[in-house]
């Protein structure tokens, strides 16, 4: 019996792959949602541009939509 190294290579590295793009899409939903609330004025960063809460919503959302049929696929992976 011998191990496939390259086989398991393609496996590590995808793995790796998907696990920074989920924690990356996590962030960036986050990042919407925090769109929500309201900057105070005569703060730091007064003036600074801003998503509006509509845009942070949806970004939100198509990020988690995204993550969730990641999520999915992966188990279908599993499962098939």
């Amino acid at each position: 019996m011998s191990v496939n190294w390259g086989a398991l290579l393609v496996v590590c590295v995808v793995s790796l792959a998907v696990g920074v793009v989920i924690i990356a899409l996590v962030a960036f939903a986050l990042v919407g949602l925090s769109a929500r609330e309201r900057a105070a004025v005569g703060g730091p960063q007064d003036g600074a541009p801003t998503l509006s809460a509509g845009a942070g919503t949806a970004i939100a959302g198509v990020c988690l939509l995204a993550v969730a049929a990641i999520v999915v696929y992966g188990l279908y992976i599993i499962i098939a």
